[in-house]
């Protein structure tokens, strides 16, 4: 039975993502939805000697925010080698820091992207890799879409083959799961499933 699940992507996600990707056979970035300013989706968190301080990425966004995560275009290049010099400041002492370091560095330092959604995937399968986990990852883009909060996510359940819809734990309080039955998707009892095992 093959496992999906459909996520937006983020900034240097927190493990809980991964453990999610680890946790299914396909994972796919849920990235032509609306982009929303203060969220995950260009900024994050770091711990410092000062305490926690935000790392975000700036971008173009246009009037009231009315595009999607994967048409948000990165704004200028700068803040690369600032984040990059944060990160390397702040846990350059940090237990296998030269293992990771090796693996991030190149994405900030010698790699652009112009748009948010690739930026945040490069890093995804980064990191994806160090972990070992092969999980194949694709984005909602590279299937035909419909409209409707649910049925959106049925109908790419329903394309990508899932047996099983692996959701966030708070999933259940409003998808509406005959709509994945009524596709032929995660049809079997229990298929919409919240649990999410760790990485090994």
């Amino acid at each position: 039975m093959k496992r999906v699940a459909i996520v937006q992507s983020n900034y240097i996600p927190w493990k809980g993502y991964f453990d999610m990707i680890a946790a299914v056979d396909e994972f796919i970035l849920y990235d032509d939805v609306q982009y929303t300013r203060r969220d995950w989706r260009n900024r994050n968190r770091i711990k410092t000697p000062r305490g926690t301080e935000w790392l975000t990425v700036p971008v173009q966004a246009k009037g009231r925010y009315l595009q999607t995560v994967n048409e948000t275009r990165i704004e200028g290049e700068e803040w690369a080698r600032k984040h990059w010099a944060s990160l390397r400041g702040n846990y350059a002492r940090a237990a296998c820091f030269a293992e990771v370091g090796a693996i991030l560095e190149p994405l900030y330092l010698e790699r652009t992207h112009d748009r948010l959604a690739a930026l945040n995937r490069a890093l995804i399968e980064a990191i994806c890799a160090f972990l070992g986990v092969s999980t194949r990852i694709s984005s909602s883009s590279d299937y035909t879409l419909e409209e409707g909060r649910t049925e959106r996510l049925a109908a790419l359940c329903a394309q990508a083959g899932a047996g099983e819809y692996v959701s966030g734990p708070s999933a259940r309080a409003y998808l509406e799961e005959g709509q994945f039955r009524a596709r032929g998707a995660c049809a079997s009892p229990g298929s919409i499933t919240p649990a999410i095992p760790s990485i090994r």
